[in-house]
């Protein structure tokens, strides 16, 4: 029998291996620093605070028409510039850092940014409803708008990092739906906030609330396994002495001009759209600017509707091979298929219900997730900068589309468009897969998956 040597007994006390291809170090796959192994406890505590700051963080988004409605008077501007100053610049700081952030990351961690971005977070919102200037409204929305993107896209590569895919069909679903009923708390919340303390009381308490999320924060584990596997390694260099020794990492860190010139090139608008439409066609109904607020309830408890799929979901994953092959992804687009054509029903059944004068995020991002891996935040990227610019643009001409349409022909406009997207569903589950295996990037990820990633079924 070979006799051990002091790398040998190094590697198995830090739980490492030698991968015999590459002669670079990697995860044993019971090692208990790996996050998919981290106690079940640990996952739900670090992943529970990200999704709490990402529902709140949605609520302020939400808010911003409110304190539009609410700051016109007060600061003497068009609601149209109103709307400009507390939503769409919020959405399109949100769409720059939907770019720059998932990239950094995946390079060199997620812990840092929540936190830090979440302490600036406070500290602008207190700035918001404290200086009495459209200027200082305008700088502060975006910028809290570029933070309000770490939790929104970074969250699902946190999830990648910790479940395997038959845990992240369960996480996807409390993930999205407080998310959701972030999207409704927030116009319901800001409504009542102002009526009872005024419109800046809105980024007061957002201030209060954020600052406490960033003390949580400080608790969690980082969760990136290739930069917590550099740190292993770096540990078994200095116990065995053997400074070539290097991390099976494709995500190593680079300097900062490699990361700038390379990296960011990787890297539910009908819902802002509500948030200005809803109010007013209520407040026609007769309910006041309160009352008129709590129909967006109604779009934060539809989540449960997603119980069904998920149920599903989880089913067809315990079919699938249990070897060397990855699930596909399509499988999870069942759901949508389902899920467009009701929306688009929704939409014409509320267009012409006005009296005269299923969420469809849990399934793409779950697919996104499954297709893209360990790269998944840099790719939800895409689909984030292209959600918050739409979300920008239509609370800006949401007001006169309504006023020049009526409500029952705006609504029937968002419901023929949902019509003819309910199509394309149908035509990823059926020609997804032939896209993937064509995409460099996709087959790449897959690769890191499978050098980097250990499966745990008990996620």
């Amino acid at each position: 029998m070979k006799e051990a040597t002091p790398l040998d007994v190094a590697l198995h006390n830090l739980r490492l291996e030698l991968d015999p291809d590459s002669g670079y170090i990697r995860w044993a796959p019971d090692n208990p620093k790996h996050p998919r192994n981290w106690p079940l406890a640990r996952k739900v505590y670090d992943i529970g605070i990200i999704i709490l700051l990402e529902c709140y963080t949605t609520a302020i988004s939400t808010s911003g028409s409110a304190a539009a409605r609410w700051s016109q008077e007060r600061l003497d501007i068009s609601i149209t510039l109103a709307q400009f100053m507390f939503v769409s610049t919020y959405l399109l700081g949100q769409a720059l850092g939907n770019v720059v952030f998932p990239p950094y990351s995946e390079c060199f961690g997620r812990k840092k940014l929540y936190v830090a971005s979440t302490v600036a977070y406070s500290g602008l919102c207190a700035m918001i409803g404290a200086v009495d200037s459209p200027a200082a409204a305008v700088v502060g929305r975006y910028l809290t708008g570029v933070l309000s993107s770490i939790p929104t896209v970074i969250i699902v590569g946190s999830m990648e990092d910790i479940f395997n895919a038959k845990a992240r069909i369960w996480t996807m679903l409390p993930y999205i739906g407080v998310a959701q009923i972030g999207v409704s708390l927030g116009p319901v919340m800001s409504a009542y906030i102002t009526q009872a303390f005024g419109w800046p009381w809105i980024f007061y308490i957002a201030a209060i609330v954020t600052a406490a999320i960033s003390i949580l924060l400080l608790t969690i584990k980082e969760s990136r396994p290739s930069l917590l596997l550099s740190r292993e390694v770096e540990n078994l260099r200095i116990e065995t002495g053997i400074d070539s020794l290097q991390a099976l990492n494709h995500d190593k860190p680079p300097d900062w001009q490699t990361f700038v010139s390379n990296k960011l090139g990787t890297a539910l608008g009908i819902i802002y759209l509500f948030t200005e439409a809803l109010p007013h066609i209520y407040e026609d109904m007769g309910l006041n600017q309160e009352q008129s607020s709590l129909p967006f309830f109604a779009l934060g408890f539809a989540s449960i509707f997603n119980i069904p799929g998920r149920i599903i979901d989880h089913q067809a994953a315990k079919k699938k091979d249990k070897g060397e092959h990855l699930a596909s992804p399509e499988y999870k687009l069942k759901g949508l298929t389902f899920a467009a054509p009701v929306l688009a029903l929704g939409l014409w059944w509320f267009a012409w219900t006005i009296p005269p004068g299923f969420k469809l995020a849990i399934v793409l991002n779950g697919y996104l997730a499954d297709s893209y891996l360990s790269y998944s935040s840099s790719v939800f990227a895409a689909v984030g900068l292209t959600r918050a610019v739409m979300s920008a643009m239509f609370p800006l001409f949401a007001p006169p589309m309504f006023e020049a349409l009526g409500s029952n022909i705006a609504v029937s406009v968002l419901a023929a468009a949902m019509t003819v997207f309910s199509l394309f569903p149908f035509l990823f589950q059926r020609y997804g897969a032939w896209l993937r295996a064509r995409s460099k990037f996709a087959q790449h990820s897959i690769q890191v998956y499978k050098e980097n990633t250990v499966e745990n079924d008990g996620s």
